[in-house]
């Protein structure tokens, strides 16, 4: 019989070690290799699970009461009786409306009817006019009554503003804008700051007060809680009146237009925007100021690098015929937002003139322009849009 031990190898030492260490190094690769794939394996387990559970959970409840929502809590059945893809729009315009584009005058106010009115809370404000001296006095008292989640670093923003003399309906011009200090940890904070501009009489019967409540964020953007408008052709000369006003939902106003082209290329699955004209009250006309666009493009949850347009010097139609493509990683005709903001610039600072939003979910003018620009394949469409703010 033939030991074990007795049978050699026709090879040398350096090739035992080398065959040895090769087999070493293939066995931990397999090792690595199974390890990530027992990983993907359990992520798309967990996935389906939870998938699974809410499709049972509906069902189950469908089955027993012939619709949703009598067996089980409504923040349930926000996950239950929405697929997941429904979640994830939902989780897209909660995000866009915190970016402010969700955009809607006041006369459009009851696109979000998720958001109750009035919101909780009261301003409380004075206004005085003084007629000798063409002056508006205003002083800010403070805040009362708001949610004690949330509404933590609060400050208000004021606006004055007169309806523009021209054909279109609800067009206004902000003709001062002030903001008071940010009183931080507080929910009844108190304020206390003044704030005076010279007004003509005859101005003060087309001309508003616009006081908006704001969650200061340092990181993002200022989140708007409420507001308060008080015409001023109910003024009276020489008297100081004091409000104590409830707050209600923040609306935006038409500060203007903007001339936008939209060209569907689906072979390249891009999207063409144009800017062509923007449309301003004259009052802002000033060779000594210039404006310009940035474009950002939104898709399913993913932000595509916005673009800047070349400043032009504000009149009452500014002229930018410029045009700016996006890629998008799918077909178009899938949710997507495209929001243009028109800024004034300032020696060491910018502000903000109005913004436009457009895309294939939003309402009325904003929805038909998506669509002729997806029935008109490689051809420009172009429409006017308000300018809001």
């Amino acid at each position: 019989m033939l030991c074990f031990q007795s049978v050699q190898l026709p090879f040398a030492d350096t090739w035992k070690y080398g065959i040895l260490a090769l087999s070493i190094l293939l066995l931990l690769v397999a090792l690595i290799i199974l390890t990530c794939q027992l990983c993907e394996h359990q992520k798309l387990s967990k996935t389906r699970k939870e998938k699974k559970y809410v499709d049972e959970a509906c069902n189950g409840i469908t089955q027993e009461n012939g619709f949703l929502g009598k067996r089980i809590q409504s923040s349930f059945l926000d996950i239950a009786q929405y697929p997941y893809y429904n979640l994830k729009n939902q989780r897209i315009q909660k995000e866009l409306r915190k970016l402010g584009i969700v955009l809607s005058p006041a006369s459009a106010s009851n696109d979000n009817k998720d958001v109750p009115d009035p919101i909780q809370g009261k301003l409380r404000f004075s206004l005085l006019y003084n007629k000798n001296r063409l002056e508006l006095l205003l002083m800010v008292t403070g805040v009362l009554g708001l949610p004690s989640q949330g509404c933590r670093n609060i400050f208000i923003q004021v606006r004055l503003l007169s309806c523009a003399s021209s054909q279109s309906v609800g067009l206004q011009h902000i003709v001062h804008e002030w903001q008071t200090q940010v009183i931080r940890n507080c929910t009844s904070p108190t304020f206390g700051d003044q704030f005076a501009c010279t007004l003509q009489e005859a101005e003060l019967a087309k001309s508003s007060i616009k006081l908006e409540v704001k969650h200061f964020d340092r990181y993002s953007r200022h989140m708007p809680l409420g507001e308060v408008r008080v015409a001023l052709n109910a003024l009276k000369t020489f008297q100081s009146m004091e409000f104590c006003e409830e707050l209600h939902r923040a609306t935006k106003d038409i500060v203007g237009e903007v001339l936008v082209s939209l060209k569907c290329l689906p072979l390249s699955q891009r999207i063409e925007v144009g800017l062509l004209k923007v449309k301003t009250v004259s009052m802002y006309n000033s060779p000594e100021k210039c404006i310009y666009a940035r474009i950002d493009v939104f898709w399913n949850l993913h932000k595509q690098r916005h673009q800047k347009s070349k400043p032009k010097i504000l009149t009452s139609v500014t002229v930018f015929n410029e045009t700016f493509l996006f890629h998008l990683p799918e077909p178009v005709v899938w949710d997507c937002v495209v929001l243009i903001s028109i800024y004034k610039m300032h020696p060491s600072s910018r502000q903000l003139v109005g913004q436009a939003a457009l895309g294939k979910r939003g309402p009325g003018e904003r929805n038909y322009h998506w669509d002729c620009m997806m029935q008109a394949i490689q051809q420009p469409v172009a429409k006017w849009h308000p300018l809001l703010i």
